[in-house]
């Protein structure tokens, strides 16, 4: 009795990272935000570590710090908005469309260059287009807590906002390269063994 053959297909560049080819130009922009988000990755260590000092303080020492406090809360708003690109990127962003799943790999890149061109992209750019003076004029007016033990410098925090917004701007463009690229051909997909080297 002979053992079954199993046969499976070539692989493609549309069969690599959820169906979507990579171009050099998507290449190197996930390259560039997977190395932020890994490296922001540890703003959320530095998060629990002020956590735990602060719950220390105020419930061993008795003695509660409004610094660590408000320092807690800016370390968990820049860890989220300077690592949504990442999640985009990844492609473990949380999706509504309960139908995505029946559709082809081509459907599902339409519906992506329509919503990214026409939805995403010019409304990030609305918000990135208002969240710059809000940060400039958190800088200008020298802007700091209102509580007197306050932490100082609120345009820092504040300039994470269009900054992380920017690289979310970034992450979908790319992905939208990535679409034009099964759907059109442009930018001309890469080989699939130039996608495996890729570092997840």
């Amino acid at each position: 009795m002979t053992d079954p053959v199993t046969f499976s297909a070539p692989a493609s560049p549309a069969a690599h990272h959820n169906g979507l080819p990579h171009n050099r130009f998507s290449l190197a922009l996930d390259r560039m935000i997977r190395a932020i988000g890994r490296g922001l990755s540890w703003l959320w260590l530095a998060m629990l570590v002020v956590v735990l000092v602060n719950v220390f303080s105020r419930f061993v020492m008795s003695r509660g710090s409004i610094a660590l406090e408000e320092l807690s809360w800016h370390l968990f708003g820049i860890a989220m908005i300077m690592t949504l690109a990442y999640a985009v990127v990844e492609d473990d962003h949380v999706r509504v469309d309960v139908l995505r799943e029946k559709f082809s790999l081509k459907a599902r890149a339409i519906i992506e260059v329509l919503g990214i061109a026409l939805l995403a992209l010019p409304i990030l750019g609305l918000m990135i287009d208002a969240l710059v003076p809000y940060a400039w004029k958190a800088f200008v007016l020298d802007e700091r807590s209102q509580a007197p033990s306050g932490l100082p410098y609120r345009f820092i925090f504040k300039s994470f906002l269009p900054l992380g917004l920017a690289l979310v701007s970034l992450a979908l463009f790319s992905r939208l390269t990535r679409c034009t690229s099964l759907l059109a051909g442009f930018p001309r997909a890469l080989p699939a063994a130039t996608e495996s080297g890729e570092a997840r």
